[in-house]
């Protein structure tokens, strides 16, 4: 074997170890326990086992028929095992029905299957194996690329339901996290599928990129600390009213003007804690409370700075009337706001 040999080797093997080390994590390391880490760390084992066929017969030499096809009917529990976790992670309480394991069916028929293939099923002279061997690829590449589709279909879903209503963070990074995962199956899919169109791309190329798909996948997961958070999320609950409550008394009321204005007079307004006020604004609108009320304050005093009726008003004057109790203050928020002071952006409207 060369050395670029060793080198394809460890690459398409680094993924795969990884994947199962992550699956080992999530079902027996990570404290919280829930239905759609289990239903990822399947995905990921199972996707292994699917790969390290692929390095096997790329690098291995008569490898017997058996692995072959049950590497490939690895696909056709994937392929229902992402609908799942798509479901799981958009879903409120998710139980997997049994009605569900139905669709495993063509899983369990290639596989018992499998262990009666032998070595004359790739002899190019037996037409009707070659056939028949043909289909089932053929079937199985279609079956997994129909249940990518479909996972995306239910993630649109998703999507539109919340295009026009208010999303946590927590929701934003669900649907971040689904949008990246499929995208990474679907180009796992199409190394594949290149492969068997008359070898359009190496075969190896499919292990290599899953690799690198599944490190980029992880590096998501505990950015967007998936692991944590799971369909519970889109549960509407009273933080959601609260924030409206929230938001509805500091612009109509205009309170934000009032440079008194504290996280704890407003939860008084509300009949909360100034914890629980403070856990409701960050998480439904990913601003602490200082930011959400001089974002309100800099939205009216950038009308103030271009406003023929205040535009000879003092900076100092502007920032005392929309709220903040001093001019140093209102330089900072002016700046993190619009990246610029608010003398240029003045002057830059004006020029």
């Amino acid at each position: 074997m060369s050395f670029l040999d060793i080198l394809l080797v460890i690459i398409s093997s680094a993924g795969l170890l990884h994947g199962v080390a992550f699956a080992i994590y999530l079902c027996f390391f990570k404290k919280k326990k829930t239905l759609t880490n289990y239903l990822l760390a399947l995905i990921l084992v199972f996707m292994a086992f699917r790969i390290g066929k692929s390095v096997m017969l790329n690098f291995g030499s008569d490898l017997e028929p058996v692995f072959i096809f049950l590497g490939l009917s690895f696909l056709l529990l994937i392929g229902p095992l992402l609908r799942w976790y798509v479901i799981g992670m958009t879903r409120i309480n998710f139980k997997l029905p049994r009605y569900y394991f139905i669709e495993v069916t063509p899983f369990f028929v290639l596989f018992f299957a499998s262990f009666f293939v032998t070595k004359n099923w790739f002899d190019s002279d037996n037409k009707t194996a070659v056939i028949i061997f043909g289909s089932i690829l053929i079937f199985i590449y279609l079956h997994f690329i129909f249940y990518i589709f479909i996972s995306g279909k239910l993630l649109q879903k998703v999507k539109k339901y919340f295009k026009d209503t208010l999303q946590t963070k927590f929701q934003k990074a669900i649907i971040e996290w689904l949008e990246v995962l499929i995208i990474g199956f679907i180009i796992i899919w199409i190394s594949y599928f290149l492969n068997i169109i008359e070898g359009a791309v190496p075969y190896i190329v499919g292990p290599i990129m899953y690799s690198i798909v599944v490190y980029f996948l992880s590096f998501k997961v505990f950015q967007l600390k998936i692991t944590d958070i799971d369909g519970n999320v889109f549960k509407v609950n009273d933080n959601k009213l609260l924030f409206n409550e929230i938001s509805k008394l500091v612009t109509e009321e205009k309170l934000y003007l009032e440079s008194d204005v504290s996280l704890s007079s407003i939860s008084k307004l509300i009949g909360k804690s100034s914890q629980k006020t403070s856990e409701i604004i960050n998480q439904c609108a990913n601003q602490n409370f200082n930011d959400f009320i001089n974002y309100y304050r800099i939205q009216d005093a950038k009308k103030m700075l271009l406003d023929v009726k205040t535009k000879n008003y003092t900076i100092s004057s502007i920032a005392f009337d929309t709220g903040f109790s001093s001019l140093s203050s209102f330089n900072s928020a002016f700046k993190k706001f619009e990246d610029t002071t608010p003398s240029l952006y003045k002057k830059n409207h004006f020029t």
